[in-house]
């Protein structure tokens, strides 16, 4: 009998095991939340699928909402039930994720300190760097001017004397111009009178003979008048 009885709440407690979790056919969203790897975006989606289709009568099912897939489905097959009273997995797990979250917040401080740091000191380095570039840069700079602004007086000496032996040459050969020039007008003057003269002999002469003629004339008419008479 003690053993039978035994028995009896064995079988109890092991129900009671297996009953335990979150029971997808009546848990709130809240509940369905302590599902490892269900927000609240799937938790309302397993409820809404509850409200429109009825419930689930597998627990493969849940896999037909939206956003559960076959991995998320590993990750709760286990909590998970179609019977009984829901009690949150999470519960239990909280602490450690807490404690995990707690660890990974300081180990992220710890290594944006540790960036910042690095980053710092890159960013003293770099601006050295550049400081010394620019320094450099400078100085090179100042001679290279300084070596360009040596040619270009070197340049302009050079184009100014040219400029004087052009200009001299050019007064000697206006000069020179000038010169042949006046004696091609006194030449041209010259030829000019020259012709004036021929010219003038040549129309005298002209004028002479015409007068002879014009006495030729005169003296045949006068003949003629008296030859009429």
């Amino acid at each position: 009998m003690n053993k039978i009885a035994m028995l009896f709440a064995a079988l109890l407690a092991y129900a009671g095991l297996a009953l335990a979790g979150v029971n997808i056919n009546s848990a709130t969203k809240e509940q369905l939340e302590s599902l490892n790897g269900v927000g609240p975006v799937r938790a309302q989606a397993i409820i809404d699928y509850r409200k429109k289709n009825g419930s689930f009568k597998s627990l493969e099912d849940v896999k037909k909402v939206d956003g559960i897939g076959d991995a998320t489905f590993d990750k709760i097959k286990a909590d998970i039930m179609l019977v009984g009273t829901t009690v949150p997995v999470k519960s239990d797990k909280s602490e450690a994720i807490k404690e995990k979250a707690a660890d990974a917040k300081a180990a992220a401080k710890e290594k944006a300190v540790e960036t910042k740091a690095a980053v710092k000191e890159k960013a003293a380095d770099t601006k050295t760097a550049v400081q010394e570039k620019a320094a450099d840069a400078k100085a090179s700079a100042k001679e290279a001017a300084a070596d360009t602004r040596a040619a270009a007086k070197k340049t302009a000496d050079k184009v100014e004397k040219k400029a004087d032996a052009a200009a001299d040459k050019a007064k000697e050969k206006a000069a020179d111009a000038k010169v042949s020039a006046k004696e091609a007008a006194a030449d041209t003057k010259a030829a000019a009178r020259k012709t004036a003269d021929k010219v003038e002999k040549k129309a005298a002469a002209a004028e002479d003979k015409a007068e002879k003629k014009a006495a030729d004339a005169k003296r045949d008419m006068k003949k003629e008048e008296e030859k009429k008479k």
